[in-house]
């Protein structure tokens, strides 16, 4: 599973993507709890950082298959 981070996702990972090994589907709390194995600095994000699939977010109750690209989007703020 690729997993892309963007903005401080980025800056905690200290990579732009990453190859997460897995041969099963993830739940959103299964993927996160996978991803803050590898990275724990993550973990502060975990609450408020949205997940993509293919460039499209996902809702909580959403499966995320091995195969599949998720970004990790932190909030942003604009004006």
């Amino acid at each position: 599973m690729k997993v892309v981070f963007f903005a401080q996702s980025r800056q905690l990972a200290g990579c732009a993507e990453f190859d997460l090994p897995t041969d099963r589907d993830l739940t959103g709390p299964d993927f996160w709890a996978r991803l803050i194995e590898i990275f724990p600095g993550l973990a502060p994000l975990q609450k408020t950082a949205r997940l993509a699939r293919h460039e499209t977010y996902l809702d909580a109750d959403e499966t995320i298959h091995p195969h599949d690209e998720v970004a990790i989007i932190p909030p942003v703020s604009g004006g």
